[in-house]
This record gives structure tokens, sequence and C-alpha cells, in this order.
């Protein structure tokens, strides 16, 4: 534990990327296996359940600590970290300990069948063997929020200076469905054989923004371009005669789409294809948010199934006849790709995104101006010869999405932020006209410069009307441009409607509040693009 949560600290304190990889590579090359595992796992979000709630652990701390718990409660947003706070609180440890990582994470485990005494027993015995560093990491895998700022990319190439194994080779090594319960170090690492297992995806190959017209790319004819859909990455997998459907996120999600049931019927063996996972009306995507309403759910009604049935709009073909395609140039695959799906029945859940045709970029710019019509985000570009990359690569593939929608509302709520911000007013409620009222219509937390920031929380603190437990009511007096990527209808929010992914552009100085937006403003976007 003590070599662990010196590798947290210092991936922690340094922002230089080859500094955090060096760390970690030696941390591969020195630990116990079991340890390293684990910290693969816990570094690549596979991290154990909360076995303590918040609630408890914050009062064993000010009682372990001789503080009232009103004093916790007001020093906890100012560390802005729970297990810092808890950390920092506690009185000096009366022994040592030397145990590992693993042994240390099969207690916490084990508090899942404990009763409460018996848990605060454990937790009060353990933050007295461990310095306070040490107490933070476990506290964060205690309350299952264990996070560090190291991408997995970043993980799987120091896993390949620490074992001189191909950084490609590992990053599908370490796809799929496994657990430090499932497999071992060696078996995920090491053994030849463990590629063999069938349900594990390929790590996704992402495009970077295209900030700019593509003007600077080159010849247009060495690019493919089609519509960015708007749903969520996937891949299919048919292998041994099965199925599987995997999020980009690294979740298997075959049981949330029993459309792909007879996937293993209609494709070859040995076949993965990538794509957009939609929901489809039989000729055009529905609104995301048709989507949304079965992201969450491990079942599926019928009643959803029938109102929103979901397709793979697929754009790459990476396995072929169990052959790895990716090295092949993108042209090459997709030509394979559009073979394969050419003679698939018209009723199967799997079509190829079609590319755009373009004689120049003007064209293209022209195309992806009206790409909301077709319920696409924007463009994207593919160079014709670029292979199919872990992870991001710049150069190669490029995402062109349109212009946010945009709209003029005033801030009504404000509350305080977290972390390193746990002093500033950061998250906001924003509301737009319905006559004479203000009707709040989304929250938004980020887009505005730390000075702005610091500037807004000096103007809350003195223009508070009312306190709802951490929220604050203000007068509303600032208007705030709000940017977001969708609208779609909601009977859970007064508005009656959603946005997605809302940011705050900026800070309005010049409008006053009158002349913010209205409620039929948002109705009319609605109707326009939901």
């Amino acid at each position: 534990m003590k070599r662990f949560a010196a590798l947290f600290t210092a991936i922690d304190q340094t922002t230089k990327t080859n500094a955090k990889v060096a760390a970690l590579a030696a941390y591969f090359r020195d630990a116990p296996d079991d340890d390293k595992l684990w910290t693969i796992a816990l570094f690549s979000g596979r991290r154990p359940r909360r076995a303590v709630t918040t609630t408890r652990l914050r009062e064993w701390a000010a009682e372990r600590a001789g503080i009232p718990l009103w004093l916790f409660e007001e020093s906890y947003p100012i560390v802005g970290d729970l297990a810092e706070t808890i950390a920092l609180v506690l009185p000096a440890p009366t022994a040592t300990h030397d145990d590992s990582l693993t042994t240390w994470i099969m207690r916490l485990r084990a508090l899942d069948t404990a009763d409460d005494s018996a848990r605060m027993a454990a937790v009060l015995d353990a933050w007295d063997q461990m310095l306070p560093t040490e107490r933070m990491v476990f506290n964060k895998l205690l309350t299952g929020g264990f996070r560090v700022g190291i991408s997995r990319k970043l993980m799987t190439r120091a896993l390949a200076q620490a074992t001189g194994r191909d950084e490609a080779e590992l990053a599908h090594r370490l796809m799929g469905d496994w657990t430090p319960d499932s497999t071992s170090f060696h078996d995920l690492i090491e053994s030849p054989d463990s590629t063999a297992q069938a349900s594990r995806p390929y790590p996704f190959c992402l495009a970077h923004g295209l900030d700019d017209t593509p003007d600077t790319l080159g010849p247009p004819t060495d690019w493919l371009a089609e519509w960015k859909w708007d749903g969520i990455r996937g891949q299919v997998i048919v292998r041994q005669g099965t199925h599987f459907v995997w999020s980009r996120g690294e979740e298997l999600m075959t049981d949330r789409f029993p459309e792909f049931a007879d996937a293993a019927e209609i494709l070859p063996d040995g076949t993965v294809l990538d794509g957009e996972l939609l929901a489809f009306d039989g000729s055009a995507p529905l609104p995301f948010n048709a989507l949304q309403k079965r992201i969450g759910r491990k079942t599926v009604p019928k009643t959803l199934l029938t109102e929103a049935p979901v397709i793979l709009m697929a754009y790459d073909l990476l396995e072929d006849n169990g052959q790895d395609l990716r090295h092949l140039p993108f042209a090459t695959r997709r030509a394979r790709l559009d073979t394969m799906l050419a003679n698939l029945p018209a009723e199967a859940p799997i079509r190829a995104s079609q590319p755009l045709t373009f004689t120049d970029w003007s064209d293209l710019a022209n195309q992806r101006a009206d790409a909301r019509t077709h319920r696409a985000e924007g463009v994207m570009l593919k160079h014709k010869d670029s292979p199919y990359h872990a992870g991001r690569k710049k150069g190669d593939w490029w995402k062109w999405k349109l212009d946010p929608l945009t709209l003029d509302a005033v801030m009504i709520y404000a509350q305080q932020g977290h972390g390193r911000r746990a002093n500033l007013f950061t998250d906001f409620t924003f509301a737009v006209w319905d006559g004479n009222d203000l009707v709040p219509f989304t929250k938004a937390y980020s887009g505005l410069t730390d000075a702005e920031f610091r500037q807004i929380t000096a103007w809350v603190r003195k223009n508070t009307l009312q306190r709802f437990g951490p929220v604050r009511q203000v007068r509303p007096e600032h208007v705030f441009e709000i940017a977001f990527e969708g609208i779609a209808p909601s009977p859970r929010h007064k508005s009656g409607v959603a946005l997605r992914f809302p940011r705050m552009k900026r800070w309005r100085h010049d409008k006053p509040v009158a002349e913010a937006n209205t409620l039929q403003d948002l109705r009319d976007m609605l109707a326009q693009f939901g």
C-alpha cells in the first residue's frame, strides 16, 4: 500500500506526462504481480464498489478526530475532497503496517458482508496504521470514488516500457470485461493466448476536433467524409458463433440491445464492426433523447423497443473472418465493409454509414451546415490511407462539428464547486422569460475563466436572496450566453425541455436582463432541432 500511495502522490504532484509515465513504469517493474493487476484495474476504471457510505465516514472521522460533526462539515468544502479532509483531521497513527495494496483491497471488500460496528472497527483500525497519503488513497477506495490523473493510453505506454511488450498489443489485452477476480497478471499481460477471449473488443480509434475549415488538409480526394452521428459509439462483435455489443466506455451492452440477437446468423464469424448505435425509425435516426431512455436500463421493455429501435450505423470493419484489418488503409477497410453489408436483409439492424459526395471543401461546408436536419452533429473526415489507431493520433481522423446552439439566459441560483474550486461559486442555474416570470431550464458549470469565476463569486456573496442548503438564490441581474449541442422535450423539467452539454459561452455584460431569451424561443428551437 505504501508503494501504491507513493505512486499516487508522484502522479498527482506533476503535470508532466513523461514524469507520470516514468513513475508508473517504475512501479510496474518492481511491484508484486497481484498489486500490478489491481493497479491496472484501478487505473482503467475497475474500482471496488463502495463499502461504506460517505455519511458514516464523516461521522467516524469526526468522532476519531474529537471534533464536532459541524466543524468537519465546514472543513470539507474548504479542502474540496472528502478523502483528503478525513486524512487531514485524523490524529497521527499509533501503529504501522507493511501490507500490500491487494491485502488492503481484500479487507475493504470483506466489509460488504460486515455489520456497521464491524465496519467502523475495521476502518478506524486501518486509519490508525496509515500515514495521511495512504489514508487518503484508502478513503477513495472505500467510497468507490478512486480517480487518478493519468489516461489509459499513458498507463498502457508505461506498461509497455516496463514489460518490453508492444503498446498496441497491450491496449487490446486490457480491453474487455476482465477483473482481478477472473484473471492474473500473467494471463492478462504475459500469457501467449491472452487474445483468445472471444468477446474482447479493439481499442477505439478517436478523432481530433477541427477548429477551422479543412482547407489545410490537402486535396479533398484524399479524404472520405460522412455524418458525425449523434449516438453511442460501439463495436458489434461476432466470434465463435455468438455476438457481443460494446460501448466506447468498455461497457458490455449486449443484453441492452436485443435487436442484435441474430447478428451471428447474418454476419460471418470473426467479424468486428465499429460504428454508432442510433435509435432509428426505419429511415432516419431519432433524436438522441430517444436513445438516452435506453442507455441506463439493464432490460428494455417492449414499449421502448417499439418506440426507439436501435441499429448500428457501421463505418469501419476491424476484423474480417478472424483477420485483424486495423493496419490496412481506411479506404480498403471501408470497401470490405460495404461488400460485407451489401447483402444483409433490409430489416437487419446494421447498415453502412453512407459517405458524403463533395467536389471541394466549400461543397462539403455547405453540406455540413445542413447536418442537424439529418440528426447529425457535423461531419467526420477520415484520410483514406489511415490505419485504425488505438486512441487519438492527430492528422488522420477529424471531427468537424457544427457550431453549438445558443441563447441568452438569466442566472438565478448559484452553488459552490468542488476540489480546487471549492471556495468559488461555479455551478449555476439559468432561466428564460415566460411573460413576467423567469422559468429555470438548465444548469451549467463550465465555460468561464478563473478570473470570471472569482468575480461572480464575490457578486453572489453580496447578492444572495435566500439559501436552500448549499444553493443560493441570487438577484436576477446577470445574463449569460448558454451554448449547447441539442435540445429535447422533457416532462421532468418545469420548462418542458432539456439541453445536451450546456455550458457558459460568455458573460453578457452588454445585455440587460429584460432582453434575455424567452420560453417561446426554447420551444421554437425544440420544434426546429428537437
